[in-house]
């Protein structure tokens, strides 16, 4: 079992509730931050008092205040913190239920586990903790679980990632087209363009082009 632990939540009543789940499980050790960069910082002070944290449980969404944070989220925070420490467990714990985001976590992020908050949580964080504590499962809270069991026809290629580097760097559509154009990459028409934009937008359930540019560049696509 865990020794040492690092929750990242700026919801005072969802900290208590990770606390008591701690407890519960003998795990008396812990710390809390509701910043994410706060957090990052007692991570590395941890590893340079050689003394590192064996878990770190971690929310998504952070409010912030009038300070501008260096690290905005969960995402960001678990990255970095998976860069820092490469041994250490992670679980998400969040109310998020977007299934490329799911999938992205533990895919791009590297998490251990993703507990959706919710009616049954607590159980499903205990049973997480368990699970990644004793082995190298993935756990993941069944009402989400589709996110990793999902095989999607429609599988993004090599085009599908020039076409999204190009509108991150401000290209049109009709200027993308002429670029595939003249250095002769297919398919190149309108149509086909068109088309696999709406398949990436339907992918990602984006709502536009920006939308769908800001979705692929948190996943670390583009």
């Amino acid at each position: 079992m865990f020794k040492k632990v690092i929750i990242a939540e700026d919801l005072d009543t969802m900290n208590l509730g990770i606390q008591q789940v701690l407890k519960d499980l003998n795990i008396l050790d812990f710390q809390h931050s509701k910043f994410c960069d706060e957090a990052f910082l007692k991570v590395r002070a941890s590893i340079s008092q050689n003394q590192p944290y064996d878990l770190l449980i971690s929310d998504l969404s952070f409010k912030s205040d009038h300070r501008k944070p260096d690290i905005a989220n969960g995402d960001e925070l678990i990255k970095k913190v998976r860069a820092l420490q490469p041994d250490i467990k992670i679980i998400a714990y969040s109310v998020e239920d977007k299934s490329y985001r799911i999938k992205s976590l533990f895919e791009n992020a590297g998490v251990d586990a993703f507990v959706l908050k919710g009616l049954n949580s607590i159980e499903e964080l205990k049973k997480a903790i368990n699970l990644v504590s004793t082995s190298d499962n993935k756990y993941i809270s069944p009402e989400v679980a589709s996110a990793l069991q999902d095989k999607s026809n429609y599988e993004i290629d090599d085009t599908d990632i020039q076409i999204l580097k190009y509108l991150s760097a401000g290209s049109s559509q009709d200027e993308i087209i002429d670029i595939f154009k003249n250095s002769d990459i297919k398919p190149n028409s309108k149509s086909a363009v068109e088309k696999r934009l709406s398949k990436l937008k339907d992918f990602f359930k984006a709502n536009n082009t920006v939308h769908l540019v800001s979705i692929t560049k948190d996943m670390g696509i583009i």
